[in-house]
């Protein structure tokens, strides 16, 4: 691939990407003057800078605004959701990025969906939760989060285990903060 000419037709994408009628309308959108516009359409100079921005900004291929090959849009990628990732490191949650997660495989009734890494572990969470349940949670106890399983038990308490340490104890479900119900454990980390 040579990117040291192309410039032309690439302009040419990007006034399509972005939905305009004429070059005018993308030196404005872009914040440049029309004769650097001009004078890489006219040298034939591949705007890299440009069409990287112009993917980002309209979902276009980066392949189809650089050579015309391939869809106009990103869309096969329609199905793929981006869930944010978080690790928990010595009870707080960091964030680490984003994982690509088939959409198909994320059920309905998960509404705020994160992926949550615990040493080895990486759990399919939610965030949006109505009443606690039976079940793996994502908790704080006194200001360190960590996964546990929880049993509710009569009079407004739960019963807290720790999957790591098999320590078990009662309190009430006010002495600690529910983060995410935690639905699947997907896969141990490699």
């Amino acid at each position: 691939m040579n990117l040291e000419k192309g410039g032309r037709g690439a302009i040419e994408r990007m006034v399509e990407a972005y939905g305009f009628k004429t070059r005018q309308a993308l030196c404005d959108h872009l914040g440049i003057s029309k004769s650097t516009l001009a004078t890489r359409y006219m040298r034939d100079s591949f705007p890299a800078e440009w069409v990287i921005q112009c993917a980002l900004e309209t979902g276009a291929s980066l392949k189809w605004l650089t050579d015309g090959q391939g869809a106009k849009n990103s869309s096969p990628n329609e199905n793929i959701s981006l869930l944010e990732k978080q690790v928990l490191i010595d009870g707080t949650l960091e964030m680490e990025g984003y994982y690509a997660f088939d959409a198909a495989l994320l059920p309905d009734s998960i509404k705020a969906p994160m992926l949550v890494l615990d040493e080895d572990k990486i759990y399919l969470v939610d965030k949006s939760f109505d009443e606690v349940s039976d079940g793996t949670w994502l908790v704080m106890v006194e200001g360190k989060i960590s996964v546990r399983e929880l049993i509710r038990i009569p009079v407004g308490k739960v019963r807290v285990t720790s999957s790591n340490t098999n320590i078990t104890f009662d309190c009430a479900l006010e002495e600690l903060k529910p983060v995410a119900k935690c639905h699947y454990y997907l896969m141990t980390a490699i």
